[in-house]
């Protein structure tokens, strides 16, 4: 069975956005480098240093579904119906859009976390599952449903904002050392639970 990633761009401070959900400077480094990188989007490309396409590529083609919060599939439209990693999004919702203009797009709706983190490690089978930053990182902290954290560090302090584990409250964990790649005004650090 694959593992479940708990992942997102971060302020040195620990934001994945501000109050307004913007993410001013953290993406930045998607589009400062010379080497084209690709997700699921033919059309969406990247261009980052060497050093994060590197990372990028041994990481991102390992996801095969992805798990994302209704606040952040209604912020992007669902990416227009075509997944940021991965075949599959589950969105973890209380409702289920019924106007969206991508039915046929491959996402599924579900109610919780155990849910959305059972239903996307069947669809994966032996390939990863990432879960995006934010209170869905927390609560699947909290259920010991998290392998592994892969947090890319943005050299910004945004002050306030949503945070990368939300509100979590929760048992201490400790994690592995991390596999640390340095690119240009991001370093990636991937850990794995301990």
């Amino acid at each position: 069975m694959g593992n479940v990633v708990a992942t997102a761009v971060v302020s040195l401070d620990g934001f994945v956005a501000d109050p307004e959900d913007r993410v001013g400077p953290l993406f930045d480094w998607y589009n400062n480098g010379t080497v084209e990188v690709y997700g699921t989007d033919p059309d969406r490309a990247f261009h980052v240093s060497p050093a994060s396409a590197e990372y990028m590529r041994s990481t991102w083609p390992n996801f095969a579904a992805s798990i994302v919060g209704r606040r952040l599939f209604d912020l992007t439209n669902g990416w227009n119906g075509v997944p940021p990693v991965g075949e599959h999004v589950f969105v973890v919702t209380h409702r289920a859009p019924t106007d969206w203009p991508f039915p046929d797009a491959p996402y599924t709706f579900v109610n919780g976390i155990e849910e959305a983190v059972a239903q996307a490690r069947a669809y994966a089978g032996d390939r990863d599952v990432s879960i995006t930053g934010g209170n869905l990182t927390g609560q699947a902290i909290a259920a010991g449903l998290v392998d592994e954290i892969a947090y890319s560090v943005v050299p910004a302090l945004l002050g306030t904002g949503k945070r990368f584990f939300g509100d979590y409250v929760g048992p201490e964990v400790l994690l592995d050392n991390p596999r640390v790649v340095e690119g240009d005004r991001v370093t990636h650090l991937h850990y794995r639970l301990s």
